[in-house]
């Protein structure tokens, strides 16, 4: 009995589809009744009598539909864990629901090639499309003695990959930071634990993803040792990842190519299955040189890239990087990778065409780094199609790239490419589709409010100005004069002194 009740509580949007139905029966009932006790039949009131008896029976189906559609809201609302904590309970709608609750199980197979917070922030808008996400993350980093002595493998970048994947990513950045005695966090211990079970193999990093139970899987890139190296164009051979932008900019020469070292380094188990099924594999972004391209040059892995059907995309960096990327335009970025992948692995590549507050464009500058150039007919001729997108922000007061606006833009160029392969009654299709429009109406809704909050905020001042000028001009014509009279006469009574002065000596 107290579950009847609870349909009736504020906020289950139920009790207005009741009242329609109620209506409609009441409507339906008067029309028959009206018919059934009628003597004499005029045209006008049979007329008024029909429509009475199909409005009330429209009301009723009306009702029936949407009640129905409310209970599978609230059902799938209650077990749809994606749901965001700071979402409205009026925003959700069965569109998002229904849909949200099969796209993840049934969405497209994505892999994800690179390191650092590019990759990260790629994986974080994706997994609100897909479970079936992939993320080839880099191992390059064995500076660390501490976990040399353990002989743990360095997994920095998966770590941050976990927190980038998990539902709740600041609990999860919380745990995995969790610090012991000595240089130990938790992600050692587990790093420590899940190796002494699996050994060093990927099934390790395979266990400690679902342990965590994150959406998707992590996969790292080689679990063989290496060390990325850089040659620059004065011949200048660099030994250690962290100094290859340093030792470029006080060399002032460029970085002629990069290499692993050893060269021979073999992909992880899984790694290049997971490209050859790949629906769409995602490279960058991420620092040209030290993040994407080192991914690259392991084994096979560039082979197995071109030799996928799936689609490959490129997601520009929005700043060049010093010591790395000055003065690259994006055509250039596009002939680093296939210059050192042997050939064109890259489809699309996608470009910011946002506006950045300048003043953090001008700090960027004072340090070497400006906007990406794009030049577009130069990447035309290369075979890369261009994709101008809006996916710039600001992080912690840094320009980053948007997830969630990255994410739909791969999305966008997914669905584009099954339309043309005639598969728009695909319901891989259908759900990404919907879920993609669906995320647009929303950002033009908030572009919409800012803009009016924005052209708001610009009257007000315009106003104020205006006012201030009015002051200042009827200010002036009153007292200009005196003023300038005042000073004239102070400026001419000083040099008259000084000449006294000067006669008396």
């Amino acid at each position: 009995m107290l579950g009847f009740f609870k349909w009736f509580k504020s906020g289950t949007r139920m009790k207005r589809w009741m009242f329609v139905i109620l209506v409609g029966i009441i409507l339906l009932c008067y029309g028959i009744a009206t018919i059934i006790d009628m003597k004499e039949i005029s045209i006008a009131s049979l007329i008024f009598t029909i429509f009475l008896s199909v409005a009330g029976f429209m009301l009723v189906i009306v009702g029936i539909i949407y009640s129905q559609k409310r209970v599978l809201e609230l059902l799938v609302e209650d077990t749809d864990d994606r749901l965001s904590k700071n979402r409205s309970k009026k925003d959700v709608n069965i569109n998002s629901l229904i849909f949200n609750k099969t796209v993840y199980k049934e969405g497209p197979k994505i892999v994800v090639i690179g390191g650092g917070a590019g990759l990260n922030t790629v994986l974080r808008g994706l997994k609100s499309y897909t479970n079936n996400l992939t993320a080839i993350v880099e191992m390059s980093e064995y500076e660390n003695k501490q976990k040399e002595y353990n002989n743990l493998l360095p997994i920095k970048d998966v770590k941050e990959s976990i927190i980038a994947l998990s539902s709740d990513e600041e609990e999860m950045k919380k745990l995995l930071n969790l610090g012991f005695q000595g240089e130990m966090d938790f992600t050692d211990l587990i790093l420590s634990a899940m190796q002494e079970i699996h050994g060093t193999g990927s099934k390790f990093i395979e266990s400690i993803s679902k342990i965590l139970n994150i959406t998707g899987k992590i996969l790292p890139v080689t679990l063989d040792k290496m060390k990325v190296c850089a040659e620059l164009e004065d011949g200048t051979v660099i030994e250690e990842k962290d100094k290859i932008a340093i030792t470029s900019i006080e060399k002032v020469s460029r970085i002629n190519r990069v290499f692993n070292a050893p060269s021979n380094a073999r992909p992880a188990n899984g790694v290049l299955e997971a490209i050859g099924d790949a629906d769409a594999i995602i490279i960058g972004p991420g620092n040209l040189f030290t993040d994407v391209i080192p991914n690259l040059l392991i084994k096979n892995i560039s082979k197995a890239i071109k030799d996928s059907k799936a689609i490959k995309i490129y997601v520009s960096n929005i700043m060049t990087k010093p010591g790395e990327t000055d003065d690259f335009a994006l055509s250039d970025h596009m002939k680093a990778i296939f210059e050192h992948a042997n050939g064109r692995i890259i489809d699309y590549c996608i470009y910011d065409t946002g506006e950045v507050v300048p003043e953090f464009v001008r700090r960027y500058n004072k340090d070497g780094a400006f906007r990406v150039e794009q030049d577009v007919q130069k990447c035309r001729e290369l075979g890369v199609k261009s994709v101008a997108k809006d996916f710039s922000c600001i992080e912690d007061n840094a320009i980053r790239h948007d997830p969630s606006s990255v994410a739909d833009a791969i999305i966008e160029i997914i669905c584009e490419d099954m339309k043309f392969k005639d598969m728009q009654n695909n319901p891989k299709y259908v759900r990404m589709n919907t879920k993609l429009r669906a995320n647009n109406e929303k950002r033009k809704a908030v572009l919409k409010f800012k803009n009016k909050a924005k052209k708001k905020e610009e009257k007000v001042n315009k106003k104020a100005r205006r006012l201030d000028d009015r002051k200042k001009s009827k200010f002036s014509s009153k007292y200009d004069e005196r003023i300038r009279s005042i000073r004239t006469s102070e400026l001419q009574r000083r040099e008259n002194r000084r000449m006294m002065g000067d006669e008396e000596e």
